[in-house]
């Protein structure tokens, strides 16, 4: 049970615009934003945000969604595990790539760009914090400054989310979690436990 409840989105009608455009592109509203909306100006501030981190900027949108995927890995977040692995589907990653996600370092699916991404996302989801210069040395051979800040962008979104609803308990909907189910339950995700999903040797 969630510590605070999600409003239902009928009494929410003077944000009718921002939630239809939320769910035409999640294909669903999310709890987490239901919840936020009992402070109206802050669902809109963050809601802004986010979607300029996730879909703004030249790096690619499923490279996104699989950081942002890793760092909730790394912070145990399962809200965020199973939303960020079901949009990473939106996106155009494969089943099979977000599966080998926890083991990006040695799958194949994976190119060595998308792995010093991925590397800074499961380090700088940690806590605390272990991200080092190492970690941008490699990024650097493959992303500009602006890209490594975008990258750094996702973690630090999510890292705001993994801590709301990890703290307000944000019960899983319908949709994200039958893909855990499906797509991750091998890999050791459950939504109903809080430990971080072992990841693949570094």
């Amino acid at each position: 049970m969630a510590n605070i409840e999600a409003l239902p989105r009928e009494d929410l009608s003077d944000l009718t615009e921002l939630l239809g455009m939320v769910e035409a592109s999640m294909g669903f509203v999310p709890n987490s934003f239901l919840i936020m909306a009992r402070w109206p100006e802050l669902l809109k501030s963050f809601a802004g945000m986010a979607g300029l981190i996730l879909s703004g900027g030249s790096v690619e949108p499923g490279l996104k969604q699989l950081v942002a995927f890793v760092s909730s890995t790394a912070s145990g977040c399962r809200y965020c595990q199973a939303h960020t692995s079901h949009s990473a589907t939106h996106r155009g990653v494969s089943e099979e790539k977000i599966a080998a996600a926890f083991e990006f370092e040695s799958s194949d699916l994976f190119c060595e760009a998308e792995r010093c991404a991925l590397r800074l996302a499961a380090h700088a989801g940690m806590t605390p914090n272990a991200s080092e210069d190492a970690h941008f040395d490699a990024l650097k051979e493959h992303f500009s400054a602006a890209e490594i800040v975008e990258i750094v962008g996702v973690i630090s979104l999510f890292g705001f989310l993994n801590r709301w609803n990890d703290t307000l308990a944000t019960e899983l909907e319908e949709a994200p979690f039958k893909f855990g189910q499906a797509v991750l339950s091998t890999q050791g995700w459950d939504a109903g436990k809080h430990t971080p999903v072992s990841m693949g040797s570094e």
